[in-house]
């Protein structure tokens, strides 16, 4: 039997939920924000002397055409190769790393685990790391990019304990059936932990997308250049300066700087904002499984 609802209980119901549209709006609004002063007139936008800002001011396309040029086209382009390739060898590596590591049975099995929990606390630092790439031969490839950082232990330990949340029963019947280990994982294990994957695979597409600093280590051809090098290019060296020189004077420099400073921040982040509310549902059930001890 439903309890009918009090005077008190619907005051604050009205509280909780007008106090959660203002968290939500306050949370939005930064970004509402960014995208209007991103399609707003750089000398409009300039002299606006209020935090408030609701519409775009005077609309324009002016931030956005200096920001879109051939070099930010290759930069998505590579960013976009990056991200799917190294996204694809890292889910492969965790699945067999997390599926070796759950299975009961398998000698050594804690002291690996220990090993690559290790690296968590330890590393060798930056210039270990690039000695190593050299000696590899991989300076100036894609593969500089793709493969140093492909597997991240934070999320081979989640996938683990997804995985071994998986009924070793299950795999025991599909063994006495003939089946492989290649067969369990990716027939039975992978099937059964989809929540958990959805997680970690937009934290492996986030990373790569965000993904700057191997590319400033090891890369010396522009041609490889992810986007977010020349994004940064535009932000914090003279690239913005040499853009904005462009325009002949038609527009204030310094307002023209700040315009060009949101536009970057909208090409950087838009992608990863449309993706993300498909897979968001996820979130809470996979790292939830991921995050309970076995």
């Amino acid at each position: 039997m439903v309890e009918k609802k009090t005077g008190l209980d619907w005051v604050l119901d009205i509280l909780n939920t007008t106090l959660l549209i203002l968290i939500g709006l306050a949370c939005l609004y930064p970004f509402w924000y960014v995208v209007c002063a991103s399609f707003s007139d750089a000398n409009e936008f300039l002299r606006h002397d209020f935090v408030l800002l609701l519409k775009p001011l005077k609309f324009s396309l002016e931030a956005y055409q200096y920001c879109i040029t051939d070099r930010i086209l290759v930069g998505y382009r590579n960013t976009l190769f990056y991200v799917v390739a190294g996204t694809a060898i890292s889910m492969f590596l965790t699945f067999l790393g997390a599926y070796a590591l759950s299975r009961k049975g398998w000698m050594g099995k804690r002291l690996v685990t220990l090993m690559i929990m290790f690296t968590m606390y330890f590393s060798g630092g930056i210039i270990a790391i690039y000695l190593w790439v050299q000696q590899l031969h991989m300076i100036d490839t894609v593969w500089a990019i793709l493969l140093p950082t492909a597997l991240s232990t934070y999320n081979l330990i989640v996938m683990r304990t997804a995985f071994a949340n998986v009924p070793e029963s299950l795999i025991e019947a599909a063994r006495l059936d003939g089946a492989s280990e290649f067969t369990c994982l990716f027939r039975i294990v992978i099937p059964l932990s989809q929540a958990t994957i959805a997680v970690v695979l937009l934290f492996y597409a986030v990373s790569r997308w965000n993904d700057w600093m191997s590319a400033t280590i090891f890369l010396r051809t522009a041609d490889l250049y992810p986007l977010q090098i020349f994004l940064r290019e535009i932000l914090l060296t003279s690239s913005a300066d040499n853009i904005i020189s462009t325009s002949g004077g038609s527009t204030n420099t310094v307002a023209l700087a700040e315009t060009i400073k949101y536009a970057t921040i909208v090409i950087s982040t838009a992608p990863i904002l449309c993706i993300y509310p498909f897979i968001q549902r996820y979130f809470v059930t996979g790292v939830m499984i991921g995050g309970v001890k076995e």
